[in-house]
């Protein structure tokens, strides 16, 4: 059976969909048959993290019954599979909630792990579902952490299990919640701790997961940490080159 891990964010722009999409790629990367599912059909951008252009149709087209899930698969980078949103402003309605909720049930049968990028904020309760893992991604400022508590609320009231909290964009100052007051505010474990890093950004600048464009990168480390651990694997980092230690110790 097909598991669910949703990726969620109390609101925008704390790079909930840049973690899924790189959360995504490194499970391809264990030996898992892993599809990532855009399903911010108001907001979309993973096809552009993904480098995947222009797709023909998309889950939208699922959403209006038009096609089947296993028709809108495209092949992404890094062995992993992706089911872009589209775009449409009306948003999540009670119509196509129904038809997302029986398109995951035609998820071919050989995969293994489905990421869906949820929409930020309150339209995420159209994606969640019982059985569902939650992965709440939130940066170390009050209010971001004030909206994941939210989320966590209402991933809770549908039905869904909270997996962990990934604290993103950590700079290491003073002015940051630490790991424990996050923990503390939200009742939930942090799981992954990503630093604010150029890599990141280069990536994405270049339409490129940063866990296969800078693969010592410290966020790429990190977020390999991660999948092990949801997979109950070891994870061994690779060796990092003298050049990017100092890099490191000089940033």
């Amino acid at each position: 059976m097909t598991r669910h891990i949703v990726v969620a964010s109390g609101k925008g722009g704390v790079g909930k969909t840049t973690i899924a999409a790189n959360l995504a790629v490194a499970l391809a990367g264990r030996g898992k048959e892993t599809v990532i599912l855009d399903a911010d059909i108001v907001m979309a951008n993973l096809e552009i993290i993904m480098g995947l252009r222009n797709p023909p149709v998309a889950l939208i087209d699922v959403l209006m019954g038009k096609l089947r899930l296993p028709e809108v698969i495209f092949e992404g980078p890094g062995g992993v599979k992706i089911i872009p949103a589209g775009i449409t402003l009306d948003g999540f309605s009670e119509r196509n909630m129904e038809m997302l909720r029986v398109a995951l049930r035609e998820i071919p049968e050989d995969v293994d792990i489905m990421v869906i990028d949820s929409p930020a904020g309150r339209d995420a309760a159209m994606v969640m579902d019982d059985g569902q893992e939650v992965l709440i991604v939130t940066t170390p400022q009050v209010s971001s952490v004030s909206d994941a508590l939210k989320m966590k609320l209402l991933a809770e009231k549908m039905g869904s299990e909270v997996a962990g909290v990934i604290m993103n964009m950590v700079e290491g100052r003073p002015r940051e919640l630490k790991v424990d007051e996050v923990e503390a505010a939200l009742d939930a474990r942090v799981v992954s701790v990503i630093p604010e890093e150029e890599e990141v950004k280069e990536a994405l600048a270049s339409e490129v997961p940063f866990v296969l464009k800078y693969p010592n990168a410290r966020s790429s480390i990190e977020v390999m940490k991660l999948a092990a651990m949801l997979l109950g694997e070891e994870y061994t980092p690779p060796r990092r080159s003298l050049i990017s230690r100092l890099r490191g110790i000089f940033r």
